[in-house]
């Protein structure tokens, strides 16, 4: 059995993984992600995952297969990162109100066995409901949602804030096993 490493210290990454892997490591990635600008693209998304396996697989000494992804809220063209404060994360929550905004992770696998590297993104389409001043207010002060791209955890949501996802729900929480799967896979 190969070695699985976990490129990252995220709770939800973590928790998702174990689902269809149910044994591996945990190796944070050390990269220093930073965007240059709030464009959105694939290719920008996709190397930042793309470095934070590099990262770590720069740090392992013996074979193994490292998982490094990066999720980003979209909207407008433009990533919503993470807030910097509870004014930030209010006002990116309330610019998502009655809207539809993208979901998008990129994952990257590098495979030292065979010194390969496999990236796939994967999207998902969210639309928020009208959401009141209270609701979002509520939301923030109750889960302090600053650790998270666009001010939110879909998984935390109370259901009466989304109208509809089209995709996957992993993918929004942070990884989507499904492809992590194909990607080990083939």
């Amino acid at each position: 059995m190969k070695r699985i490493i976990l490129a990252s210290n995220s709770p939800r990454r973590k928790e998702l993984l174990k689902n269809v892997v149910p044994v591996f490591e945990v190796h944070p990635s050390k990269y220093e992600e930073t965007l240059d600008t709030k464009e959105f693209s694939y290719k920008k998304i996709e190397t930042l995952a793309l470095n934070k396996a590099k990262k770590t697989a720069d740090e392992i000494t013996n074979n193994a297969v490292i998982i490094g992804a990066d999720t980003v809220v979209v909207l407008n063209n433009k990533i919503l990162t993470k807030p910097a404060d509870r004014n930030d994360a209010i006002n990116m929550i309330k610019s998502l109100s009655n809207v539809e905004h993208q979901v998008v992770t990129s994952i990257c696998i590098i495979d030292k066995y065979t010194n390969s590297v496999k990236i796939k993104s994967v999207t998902t389409k969210v639309h928020f409901a009208e959401l009141t001043e209270k609701m979002v207010e509520t939301y923030v002060d109750t889960y302090k949602p600053f650790d998270k791209a666009g001010a939110y955890g879909i998984q935390e949501l109370p259901p009466e804030f989304v109208k509809y996802i089209d995709g996957s729900i992993e993918n929004v929480i942070g990884l989507c096993t499904e492809t992590v799967l194909s990607m080990l896979e083939n």
